[in-house]
């Protein structure tokens, strides 16, 4: 692996991991109800696609196999230009359901173990 597609996984895993600390303890009535964290969760999923794009430029067969990467880009492109129409119930999904995995397999691509270590 190159260093600029580690620097971009480390980017992605380190936003992400944001996010889970950002929702920690809500539920999505207490996420749609608070718009600095709504704020700060959709910010931090824009860092997440914008570095899983850039790794995608520089090492696509690294980028190939991050799970729903099209889907994750596509957020951060609604995100950063369709903020009119962001569905806050997409945004909770994504952080609460699919950010976690995601955390767990940009650290094992970073050559982490599970716990992080």
């Amino acid at each position: 692996m190159q260093p600029e597609a580690a620097a971009y996984l480390w980017d992605a895993r380190e936003a992400a991991q944001r996010v889970t600390e950002f929702i920690s303890g809500l539920d999505e009535t207490g996420y749609r109800s608070d718009a600095l964290r709504r704020s700060a969760v959709e910010r931090q999923l824009e860092i997440v696609g914008e570095a899983l794009n850039n790794l995608r430029r520089v090492d696509a067969e690294t980028a190939d196999g991050v799970p729903d990467l099209h889907r994750i880009v596509g957020l951060r492109n609604v995100l950063a230009h369709g903020y009119a129409v962001v569905d806050d119930g997409v945004v909770w999904a994504a952080a609460s359901e699919r950010v976690p995995e995601l955390v767990t397999y940009l650290g094992l691509l970073l050559g982490e173990g599970p716990s992080g270590a």
